[in-house]
């Protein structure tokens, strides 16, 4: 047992401040990692404030876009050697034996991922996992990546969520060369949204109620821009996309997007967790058999082959480098839209 710098929410209404944890001592099958970097995501946001009424297990330290250095390794532990690049993403285990598991979507496993912070951990007697606003963290070899060397280890950070949140839909759909796609708002998922699309060959349209995101999701990489609000725009690109990744966290009016939908299309949702409003037209989706899905992050291979991409393709996030003092004002710039377009921590902080 370690005991480990941190920082932590201690209810869902007061500020983070320093903490202590206790890590595991690493088991046979742990890959131990120093924290050099740890992005922060709006999840991070919703679970520390207990935005989503699921946070019962205070203090809570979060934090799943993490990149470090292998510190120590298990003696069945195969593919990881101490010094290592590695990245620990959204979840730290599975049951690793329902169908979900089998076939690579731990992050829909049947039995429930565990979270890696503010979830039980019953396989090693934990009262509740903590995440990456800390330096050091263990985990089951099953669920570490490796990250390529070749790109900025900083900027590399939010691909552990924000990226593979992007990449999985992509996959599962196979989109890419001759399609067009749709990303719906620029934010922290948006942003990763067009610079995979692009480099996957697709066509690449930013659709947004900002003129200046769109200026913005052009530098990026976008092939043009349309703006949401303009009626007569929207009504011209109707039926004409093959793809939309809607990244619209909070609940809103689906059916001009599904209208822009070609036949046997599809919409799917990564940031919406509410109730949608209002209910949805029949008719458009009747008529050109059209689909609307959910995805939630990726699995353990799909984030591995996402970094691989990533490292090929040189691509990673547009981030603001902050230390961890400042988490607190993070959060607020964030609430505010503050941010282009993902805040990352810098874990060496945590000793000034």
């Amino acid at each position: 047992m370690a005991h480990v710098p941190a920082f932590a929410a201690f209810s869902e209404s007061t500020p983070l401040k320093p903490h202590t944890i206790n890590r595991r001592a690493p088991s046979p099958d742990d890959v131990a990692i120093d924290i050099d970097y740890c992005g922060v995501c709006h999840s991070d946001i919703h679970v520390a404030r207990n935005e989503w009424g699921r946070s019962t297990l205070y203090p809570l330290v979060p934090g799943h876009e993490i990149i470090g250095r292998v510190a120590a390794i298990g003696s069945r532990v195969i593919g990881f050697q101490v010094g290592d690049l590695v990245g620990v993403g959204c979840m730290v285990d599975s049951c690793q034996r329902c169908s979900a598991c089998d076939t690579g979507d731990e992050q829909y496993c049947e039995n429930g991922m565990v979270l890696t912070y503010g979830s039980e951990y019953k396989k090693h007697n934990v009262a509740s996992t903590q995440g990456g606003y800390s330096k050091h963290i263990v985990v089951d070899q099953q669920f570490v990546v490796r990250v390529p060397d070749n790109i900025d280890t900083k900027a590399a950070a939010p691909l552990l969520c924000a990226g593979v949140t992007m990449w999985s839909p992509m996959q599962y759909w196979k989109m890419g060369k001759g399609h067009r796609i749709g990303i719906i708002g620029l934010g922290g998922l948006g942003h990763m949204g067009v610079k995979l699309a692009k480099a996957l060959g697709a066509e690449v349209v930013m659709i947004t109620t900002s003129e200046e995101k769109g200026k913005d999701a052009v530098t990026l990489g976008a092939d043009s821009v349309l703006l949401s609000k303009d009626a007569q725009a929207m009504e011209a690109e109707a039926n004409s996309f093959d793809f939309l990744l809607n990244t619209i966290p909070v609940s809103h009016d689906m059916n001009p997007y599904v209208s822009l939908l070609a036949y046997d299309g599809t919409m799917v949702l990564v940031g919406a967790l509410e109730p949608l409003h209002p209910g949805l037209d029949g008719m458009t989706l009747i008529l050109g058999r059209k689909s609307i899905a959910g995805s939630v992050i990726g699995g353990i291979k799909e984030t591995q082959d996402m970094l691989d991409f990533c490292g090929k393709h040189n691509i990673v996030a547009e981030v603001e480098m902050i230390d961890i003092q400042s988490i607190n004002e993070a959060y607020e710039r964030m609430i505010k839209g503050d941010i282009k377009y993902r805040f990352v921590i810098d874990m060496n902080s945590l000793n000034a």
